[in-house]
């Protein structure tokens, strides 16, 4: 247990050596859903006061499954369109230093407190956002890092679309991502 908070903090540190560690480590992939699951937990807290209890089953449902679907876009997007020649992955690792890369999300908790909600999201999105840069890096082996940033940002368009086809064709109101 006490390695696995240490691999969360240090994901929340932005050491590339964990998003390294977590990559070949592929025992690992349980405890990269994990850090989904509780920094997906972490936000319905945040937002209890507005989303209620509901808010925190269905955002964890919807967190699972964008990590596996960004992982996988992302997979698609930086290793077949966009590779650098020593690109050399495959979605596992992506799905593990993703994961972690949600650690900093934990922070989303805080929200909890009175007029705190809009500046901890807005901390943390970044926060989360760079991590994300780091861990489709070091999963794709780049060398660039604008390389990983465009593969994030290519990525992060991707999804939005598809969730608001999806949102068209299911019903229901278009709820931004983050």
């Amino acid at each position: 247990m006490q390695s696995y908070i240490n691999r969360i903090v240090r994901a929340a540190k932005l050491d590339v050596n964990l998003y390294e560690e977590v990559e070949a480590d592929k025992g690992a992939m349980g405890q990269a859903m994990g850090v989904v699951v509780l920094s997906s937990i972490a936000a319905g807290i945040g937002t209890i006061g507005t989303t209620g209890v509901k808010g925190i089953v269905i955002g964890t449902i919807i967190a699972l499954i964008a990590w596996y679907a960004w992982a996988y876009i992302t997979y698609f997007v930086g290793a077949k369109i966009l590779p650098e020649p020593q690109t050399k992955t495959h979605p596992g690792e992506l799905l593990r230093t993703i994961g972690f890369a949600s650690s900093p999300g934990l922070i989303r908790v805080l929200a909890i407190i009175p007029g705190m909600a809009g500046i901890i999201f807005l901390i943390t999105s970044i926060w989360m956002l760079i991590a994300m840069v780091i861990a489709v890096k070091q999963a794709l082996d780049y060398q660039s890092t604008l390389r990983a940033v465009g593969v994030c940002i290519i990525g992060w368009v991707i999804q939005t679309i598809i969730i608001i086809i999806l949102f068209s064709v299911l019903g229901g109101g278009y709820s931004k991502p983050v």
